[in-house]
């Protein structure tokens, strides 16, 4: 076979720059994908009972950039739906990101009020504070108080458990993740654009892919069709230090172990999400009709549980955030920058880079605009 562009992987990175060479360029495309689906982590489907749930762990979709939202609204109508994510703390459920509800929801009335106006008064409304800029930094023994008492129950439990190190040991921009927002705007995500595929993120990626010069070959991986096919350039979207054979050491990754429960009640939560950051080993529930807004009898949730990545054992999902780790991964791009005229590099574990779905596909028409096409 002979194609201009092989891609390998057939998740939102793949799919996109596949959709825009083959409608674009018009040139044929061949998506080798290693799993038996398309979508990548994205993917969904219904269950035994036909609840439509997500395979790899809730996906809502979030974005303050109308051109990727418009973009994928050739490819489907929206749910419009706003997350909301429950903690539970102390026995209580209180709004995350923690937010100035949360502050009446665990402390008595006046002293909420007193901790209100401190944060208020230092830093203003409508703002996120990272945790620990308040923590190292807090003006009085009030918002130090709330600074500890938040990182000791909310923070620093959740981070050992999904990443299996403290919160100052990862990069910065992990821990800014994890802020207190001076509002009480109960909503998980403030992006213009919220929602969910109407009919789920597999149809999505069918109809992106349903294309006279896109073809896909499932449960294939890149050795499997070495010599088999040619191709005039390649784009990779899988991990980088697999593409060269772990020449440097291998990158390390989180992964993940999702545990599916199906109930005859009607809701099992009150909310999309409840996060557990300090009983259990799981660190969240999530509940699918909330997000889809399906109805049927019974409901379905899961159970996350991070866990170590072991190639060739699980899946990996999360690039490690630390230092050390990207400069090794600086090794792999000057490997990378070698084959630039034949290779190109892209996605979450091709750039080991954490990507919201949003942002991985801003990259990829950034990459098809700026590269691509101009090459």
């Amino acid at each position: 076979m002979q194609v201009d562009w092989l891609i390998v992987g057939a998740g939102f990175t793949g799919a996109v720059l596949a959709e825009r060479i083959a409608s674009q360029l018009k040139q044929k495309v061949l998506i080798v994908e290693q799993r038996d689906h398309i979508g990548g982590n994205a993917y969904d489907y219904h269950d035994e009972q036909g609840v439509l749930v997500h395979q790899y762990g809730p996906h809502i979709f979030h974005t303050n950039a109308k051109h990727v939202w418009d973009y994928l609204a050739q490819f489907t109508q929206w749910r419009s739906y706003y997350h909301h994510v429950l903690g539970v703390v102390d026995g209580k459920s209180v709004p995350i990101p923690f937010n100035l509800n949360s502050l009446y929801s665990l402390f008595p009335p006046q002293y909420a009020a007193k901790l209100e106006q401190a944060l208020l008064s230092e830093y203003g409304f409508n703002v996120k504070v990272p945790i620990l800029k308040i923590r190292e930094s807090a003006p009085s023994e009030d918002l130090k108080f709330l600074a500890d008492y938040i990182y000791r129950n909310v923070f620093h439990s959740y981070t050992l458990k999904q990443w299996n190190l403290t919160p100052e040991e990862l990069a910065p921009s992990v821990t800014a993740r994890v802020p207190i927002y001076i509002s009480r705007d109960d909503r998980y995500f403030q992006d213009t654009y919220q929602g969910l595929p109407k009919n789920g993120y597999t149809p999505l990626f069918r109809n992106m892919l349903n294309h006279p010069n896109i073809k896909v070959l499932l449960n294939t991986t890149l050795s499997d069709i070495e010599g088999e096919i040619q191709y005039k350039r390649m784009i990779y979207t899988g991990a980088i230090d697999d593409f060269f054979q772990h020449i440097h050491g291998e990158l390390p990754y989180r992964s993940l172990h999702f545990n599916f429960i199906h109930t005859p009640v009607e809701q099992y939560q009150a909310v999309g999400t409840v996060n557990y950051p300090n009983e259990y080993h799981y660190t969240r529930i999530t509940e699918f009709k909330h997000l889809t807004g399906q109805r049927s009898f019974g409901t379905s949730y899961v159970e996350e549980y991070p866990q170590v990545y072991v190639r060739g054992k699980n899946i990996p999902y999360y690039p490690i955030p630390k230092d050390e780790y990207r400069l090794l991964y600086k090794e792999y791009e000057a490997e990378a920058q070698k084959l630039a005229g034949k290779v190109l590099f892209a996605g979450r574990l091709a750039d080991y880079q954490y990507y919201n779905m949003d942002q991985a596909i801003a990259r990829a028409l950034s990459l098809f605009d700026k590269v691509i096409c101009q090459a």
